[in-house]
């Protein structure tokens, strides 16, 4: 392992000086680098590619010893220790599957009017916006996205994450919208995404349409 490392970054820094940092000595690192890879190691190397190969395949889902599972079905022998080491060689760290899409508790303490009343068309930049958000399943869980767009460049203006459903998720991307495009101030008009009352309160003066 410490001779591994050596050879990884000895283009960065001196033999000497990592085999010092490492307490190993030259002549022996060399040695290593000369002598023929051992059978066990060649075998490590075909069958971390067979690991990786069924990890992916299982998008990402299979922990060390599904994988072990399935290159026993595929007739490879091998130990259940042998995998995990495998795998934590690569970083093959399973994601946990999603466990059902995520419920929405949350109060609609107040509903904007639909004043965009569907008029997607637009003849200038920061006249009209749509502001919906979506979640994504990700390896740590739900990431909540919510995102601004301008009717007039098809851009997007504005956009906020975060790892819960909160009124604050909405609220920071319409105010990233307007401090990016220097938008005075606007009507909140989208009925799904702004329905706080929060949000209402901040953005009150009709000079753009959401």
């Amino acid at each position: 392992m410490k001779f591994g490392f050596v050879a990884k970054h000895r283009g960065a820094w001196p033999v000497n000086l990592l085999c010092e940092a490492l307490g190993v000595s030259r002549s022996g690192f060399y040695a290593w680098v000369t002598r023929p890879r051992s059978q066990r190691s060649l075998d490590d190397e075909q069958l971390g590619a067979q690991v990786r190969q069924s990890f992916m395949a299982s998008d990402r889902t299979y922990g060390a010893r599904r994988v072990w599972h399935d290159l026993l079905a595929q007739g490879r022998r091998c130990g259940l220790h042998r995998i995990e080491r495998l795998m934590r060689a690569q970083a093959l760290r399973a994601r946990p599957r999603r466990r059902g899409l995520p419920q929405d508790h949350g109060e609609r303490s107040a509903i904007a009017a639909n004043v965009l009343d569907r008029q997607f068309q637009a003849d200038a930049p920061n006249q009209k916006w749509v502001a919906d958000f979506t979640y994504i399943w990700t390896a740590e869980g739900w990431l909540y996205v919510a995102v601004v767009l301008d009717l007039f460049s098809r851009r997007i203006v504005g956009w906020s994450m975060q790892s819960s459903m909160t009124s604050q998720l909405v609220a920071d991307a319409l105010m990233m919208a307007v401090a990016r495009t220097q938008t005075d101030c606007c009507a909140s008009t989208c009925p799904r995404a702004l329905t706080c009352r929060s949000s209402a309160r901040r953005i009150s003066t009709p000079l753009l349409m959401i």
